[in-house]
């Protein structure tokens, strides 16, 4: 059951991912042919409610994304029990969700 779970919950969370990727690409690539520098880029981003929640939803989706993978490569690589790979998976998620959320915060407030 917790197999499932991971699955569905790594695929719900690249659902996610494709057009928020998508859309921060061609937003990077907009800003930077209109010839926008990064200081440019963040002084547009702050206080921006939209912003903040575009790349807060996307670094939830990195987050829970990138442990349930690195779970698996973990699983493959090391013989580590169950409670193990989740102590780890539970750690790397929430890792990747505080700095992500740190940086998000960083640009839009």
């Amino acid at each position: 059951m917790i197999g499932l779970r991971l699955y569905l919950a790594q695929r719900i969370s690249a659902m996610l991912m494709a057009p928020l990727v998508l859309g921060h690409i061609a937003t990077m690539i907009y800003a930077v042919q209109n010839g926008l520098s990064a200081a440019e880029i963040l002084e547009r981003t702050q206080g921006s409610f939209w912003w903040g929640a575009f790349y807060g939803l996307f670094v939830v989706a990195v987050s829970i994304h990138a442990a349930i993978g690195l779970r698996a490569i973990v699983c493959e690589t090391f013989s580590l029990t169950a409670r193990w790979l989740d102590l780890f998976t539970w750690a790397v998620g929430i890792l990747l969700l505080l700095l992500g959320a740190r940086a998000v915060a960083a640009v839009v407030l």
